[in-house]
């Protein structure tokens, strides 16, 4: 089977991001933050992984002081791990989650952030028109991205105990569809499709998507909308005293007397 993404242009690409704009990344560790706050626990060790070297690891550090924050894992197991956008371009997602589950400790903290769902949705659908008018045909220029549940479902696969998938979206604004696409492309995330197109994108092409977006996606000020939906992934690597899921018909209560309900049994 034919891969997805060209992963080794994926990383260079990633590795040529250019200094400031790692926005998407301060903002995922401000959120992780609170998510492992919310967890309750004193971590003495987290390591974090982002695309953007230097830019989440410090946030998270300033957070918690008492902890050892590692931008690395090294043969030592953390009780905490965060990635950040680290698993969008990979062939085998399982298999980088599986990784995160084995560098945690038992009963160790994994929480990431995946650009999921509608991310750039516009971007896709005005490249899309414009080819189309065009060529006759449209080339994959935008990369799929999973839903909330097929994500979640990562999780489960990978191992890790009490999986949890929720989504955040948001909207940023541009002053014009190409100050969007040149920070894309400063971000390190240009298309690294395997069935990308090979042909460069003419001046009349990018002139027609720009077009197309702005007819559809501009509000009334002129600025134009870009969708970002961030899928984040909760998951323990599985310990000793972890809460464990009933077998089916183990219950020793009733939902109906929990909520106060009469039972009707179905014919």
């Amino acid at each position: 089977m034919e891969n997805l993404f060209d992963e080794p242009l994926a990383r260079r690409r990633a590795a040529r991001a250019l200094p400031g704009t790692d926005f998407l990344d301060r903002h995922a560790a401000g959120e992780a933050v609170e998510r492992l706050r919310l967890a309750g626990r004193p971590f003495r060790s987290i390591a974090v992984r982002s695309r953007h070297a230097g830019a989440a690891a410090p946030v998270i550090a300033e957070a918690f002081p008492a902890a050892d924050v590692v931008e690395a894992v090294s043969g030592e197991p953390v009780q905490a791990l965060v990635a950040l956008f680290a698993a969008e371009a990979t062939n085998d997602p399982v298999g980088t989650l599986v990784d995160c589950r084995n560098a945690l400790a038992p009963d160790g903290l994994f929480i990431a952030a995946m650009l999921s769902g509608d991310t750039f949705c516009e971007l896709r659908h005005a490249w899309a028109m414009a080819e189309t008018e065009l060529y006759g045909g449209a080339s994959p220029r935008v990369a799929p991205f999973g839903g909330v549940r097929d994500l979640g479902g990562l999780l489960q696969r990978a191992g890790f105990a009490m999986p949890v998938a929720d989504t955040e979206r948001l909207t940023v604004r541009y002053a014009a569809p190409l100050a969007l696409m040149r920070e894309i492309k400063a971000m390190g995330w240009s298309n690294a499709l395997t069935r990308r197109s090979r042909r460069p994108a003419t001046r009349t092409l990018l002139l027609k998507a720009a077009d197309r977006y702005r007819e559809r996606y501009a509000d009334a000020d002129g600025r134009v909308r870009a969708t970002i939906e961030i899928c984040w992934l909760t998951g323990w690597a599985p310990g000793p005293g972890q809460p464990k899921p009933l077998k089916p018909g183990s219950a020793t209560a009733r939902l109906a007397d929990a909520l106060g309900a009469v039972e009707r049994k179905l014919p």
